[in-house]
């Protein structure tokens, strides 16, 4: 949508009128609803013969993602899988619920940044294996002994002794 700028900086968009199809419009109002993630425009067509004033709404459109499985399927991202899988890790740990939910926003908003909109679960996985490391040292060894398919002891041994470590 182009802007034109006028005298005295007023912008002047180019909006069909609902009333008369006239493209210039002036924006009267402004107002951000952070809860239905919407911007309310109040405008004013600029045309001579009508000057009627409506409302127009703008929203970010958030895309899908894809998760590229490690057979290569594809399903639609789904943030309640990783919601189940911390919340089975966190199971008798004291951890709040909202510390795990701001992890999952995290790792939500860093894929929504990611350059593709299809997404590798693996890279999936390790966000969540970072998120959990830092939250619950406890946590973590349970989630990593099932995403990393531990499979004797000795896994578990090496994964400890990476973790103290650090």
């Amino acid at each position: 949508m182009p802007v034109r700028y006028e005298q005295a900086g007023t912008k002047v968009m180019n909006m069909r009128c609902p009333y008369c199809s006239g493209e210039a419009s002036k924006v009267i109002d402004k107002r951000d609803s952070p809860e239905s993630g919407h911007i309310r425009r109040r405008r004013e067509c600029l045309e001579p013969k009508c000057g009627k004033r409506f409302t127009t709404y703008e929203r970010v459109e958030n895309l899908e993602l894809s998760v590229v499985k490690k057979d290569g399927r594809r399903e639609r991202f789904d943030r309640n899988k990783i919601l189940g899988g911390l919340l089975r890790a966190c199971e008798k740990r004291p951890i709040a619920r909202e510390s795990i939910e701001s992890a999952i926003d995290d790792i939500e908003a860093s894929l929504r940044a990611y350059p593709s909109t299809e997404i590798d679960s693996k890279v999936i996985g390790e966000m969540v294996v970072k998120k959990l490391r830092k939250l619950d040292k406890v946590a973590y060894i349970r989630f990593a002994s099932v995403y990393r398919e531990f499979d004797d002891l000795n896994s578990f041994k090496n994964e400890l002794e990476k973790l103290i470590r650090k």
